[in-house]
């Protein structure tokens, strides 16, 4: 997905935010209408937008809370899987998105459009800036502030929110009832049908089939593997009570 990044996007009709961004990158100039638009051109491929979306909003987001930590950059590097010969070139998005006087949320409305009708595609995008806050070791109540600002942009409940942020703990500290978008006192089969949900919502075929980067779906795996652990207890707290 890393391939000439900017000039090939830029080769397609760019909208928004996002076309202006790469075309002040390259010096080139958008036309007012070309700007105006919210959407990319259909030729560009889901990978490259996903992976350019993790990029502005990663580097948005290093800075939120008034400082961007060495860790943090690391993990966009890592969690994107940048090989070394497109480092500078994806270090010029990062350093003109993060440099720029605009905040996020035009970016996350853009985003919103893109993938309208890929709600869990946009869930993933939540799930990796949550890993990329968390890399320096301390997640700040500024940027946790920042990504649940961003759900709410991209049409993400309460509900849904918190179970992505709970699937982040580790194993003997999440709430499988928050995971699995549930209540305690819900039975178990409404439970069973908000399980059959995720499983099929966060599986790595359907997002990677959805434009998903392959390069990135180990956080989704992780995801899955909390929604399972959820299921499992809750059936078990369900068989005591």
């Amino acid at each position: 997905i890393w391939g000439s990044l900017i000039g090939g996007m830029v080769g397609f009709s760019l909208g928004g935010p996002f076309g202006m961004l790469l075309g002040s990158l390259i010096g080139g100039k958008i036309s007012k209408a070309r700007s105006s638009s919210s959407r990319f051109n259909s030729f560009a491929q889901p990978q490259q937008i996903f992976a350019l979306s993790l990029i502005v909003l990663s580097a948005k987001l290093s800075k939120i809370d008034g400082h961007v930590s060495k860790e943090e950059l690391i993990a966009v590097k890592d969690k994107l899987k940048i090989p070394e010969n497109e480092i500078e070139q994806v270090g010029k998005i990062f350093n003109k998105a993060k440099e720029e006087s605009s905040g996020y949320e035009p970016y996350a409305k853009q985003i919103s459009q893109i993938y309208k009708n890929n709600l869990n595609v946009l869930e993933e995008v939540i799930n990796i800036l949550f890993y990329i806050a968390e890399a320096d070791g301390n997640i700040s109540q500024s940027e946790i502030d920042m990504i649940q600002h961003i759900a709410k942009i991209f049409g993400l409940n309460q509900s849904q929110f918190n179970s992505i942020q709970e699937s982040r703990k580790s194993s003997d500290k999440l709430n499988p009832y928050i995971v699995l978008e549930s209540k305690p006192e819900d039975d178990l089969h409404l439970i069973r049908k908000k399980y059959i949900k995720l499983s099929k919502e966060n599986h790595p075929d359907l997002l990677i089939s959805k434009g998903v980067p392959s390069e990135v779906i180990a956080e989704s795996k992780k995801k899955m593997r909390a929604v399972n652990l959820a299921w499992d207890r809750v059936q078990k707290l369900k068989s005591i009570n």
